[in-house]
């Protein structure tokens, strides 16, 4: 009977032990993406699903304003999971541009997303057929907190060319280029982006980019900037390859979100990828060997350890 009593007792402590560590665990998790109309709301969307359905977690999305919210909503744990350019997050981890001193150090990566080119689409109607033609005309770049909101400022200074910027979602960014009310739209996503798609059914458009002394300029004052490009094809109209800037784009999480949830996202989403392709295009590039286009923000332990048991080495200055 004592026995008994021991394993009894023996059982009861295990129980309350495991049922406290799964109260400590999130019931549900929730992913910051961006507005309508832009990749993040798609590919977030896609993400969500194959992690409810086939990661075992409870997933939801949350519309905001794109990388710059997602990062502080991370940092305040308002949201578990996000998505951020690696620019956005470097002016972030730093305190720079728009994060005005504060740094937010207490994200940290996950899984690498996809690259994302900046590109440009106006109506052929506007006569406007490459970058320098903004000069004095009005732009539409998207959400004001997003990766296009915070980067086509800073490109058109760097070029000097003084245009009037306008915000608003990518379906509004549409919508505007359509009715006249803005010259140009540019944008920053995962191609094809399905607001420039969209603008392409409805009448003539021209896709036009940067050149090759523009992009020189911008990777001297912005060098965070990679080498980008739009493949031809990406859009009906678009016959040639668009050679321009970009930003890798990197899955987020507070680095206090527990280790096991973190290595079961990050092994659901990289051992899924047909899945994530067929959910948007831009996930082809959601593999775990695009790890190493982070170079500085530390990767959180669960994700280390998935990289490990697939037997990368991560740097030590991103552990």
């Amino acid at each position: 009977m004592k026995i008994s009593r021991q394993i009894n007792v023996l059982a009861l402590m295990l129980a309350a032990s495991f049922a406290t560590e799964t109260l400590a665990q999130p019931k549900s998790l929730t992913l910051g993406t961006a507005s309508i109309g832009g990749t993040y709301f798609i590919y977030g969307g896609v993400v969500a699903q194959i992690l409810t359905e086939k990661g075992g977690l409870n997933v939801s999305t949350q519309q905001t304003q794109g990388p710059n919210q997602n990062i502080i909503l991370i940092e305040d744990k308002k949201i578990e999971l996000g998505m951020t350019t690696m620019g956005i997050a470097y002016q972030g981890w730093n305190g720079t541009e728009w994060a005005q001193g504060k740094k937010y150090n207490n994200i940290r990566a996950l899984f690498p997303m996809y690259d994302t080119p900046f590109h440009f689409i106006a109506t052929d109607k506007s006569g406007i057929s490459k970058v320098a033609d903004l000069a004095g005309r009005t732009v539409g770049v998207g959400p004001k907190a997003g990766t296009p909101g915070t980067y086509f400022p800073l490109m058109f200074e760097a070029l000097g060319i003084k245009a009037t910027i306008r915000n608003g979602s990518a379906n509004d960014m549409a919508s505007q280029l359509g009715d006249g009310l803005i010259h140009s739209f540019a944008f920053a996503a995962g191609v094809p982006i399905a607001a420039f798609t969209e603008i392409e059914a409805g009448r003539p458009v021209k896709f036009f980019t940067f050149s090759a002394d523009e992009i020189k300029k911008l990777q001297t004052k912005l060098p965070e900037l990679s080498v980008s490009l739009v493949p031809k094809g990406t859009y009906k109209t678009l016959t040639e390859d668009h050679k321009t800037v970009g930003l890798y784009n990197f899955s987020i999480a507070h680095k206090d979100l527990p280790d096991d949830i973190v290595y079961q996202v990050v092994k659901t989403v990289l051992e899924n990828n047909a899945a994530m392709v067929t959910g948007h295009s831009a996930a082809k590039e959601t593999v775990r060997e695009n790890w190493s286009a982070n170079s500085f923000l530390p990767f959180h332990p669960g994700a280390v350890r998935y990289y490990k048991e697939k037997g990368i080495t991560i740097p030590a200055k991103l552990l």
